[in-house]
């Protein structure tokens, strides 16, 4: 399998909201972000180099934006993820654009991993 280039690098990151009309009202007033909207409990965000989003679909965790990392081959990773301690908290699910899954590191931190395919 050919590399996209960004294989296991952090692609994306996702703020669980209370309210995503307050959040681009902020993030553009504040910084200038771009949005897209992908319906009502979900807005895709860009700052010019890194595209992130937010979704009211969790609890706001302040300081715990949701990491999330790409992969051309997810099922590998996962397994990788797995054999490396790391402990699945979400299975591989569907979404606009891809799969993905959820896991928390050793120390309980969770992050994600998605692809495109």
């Amino acid at each position: 399998m050919a590399s996209s280039g960004k294989d296991k690098c952090i692609d994306y990151v996702e703020f669980n909201v209370t309210d995503i009309g307050a959040a681009r009202s902020f993030y553009g007033d504040a910084f200038g972000w771009t949005f897209t909207d992908y319906g009502p409990s979900y807005c895709e965000f860009s700052d010019g180099h890194l595209k992130g989003g937010f979704t009211t679909e969790g609890k706001p965790r302040p300081g715990g934006a949701l990491i999330i990392l790409f992969a051309d081959d997810l099922q590998g990773t996962l397994k990788q993820v797995e054999q490396a301690g790391g402990k699945i908290t979400k299975p591989v699910f569907t979404f606009p654009g891809g799969r993905r899954f959820h896991f928390a590191d050793p120390d309980g931190y969770e992050l994600a991993v998605w692809s495109d395919k």
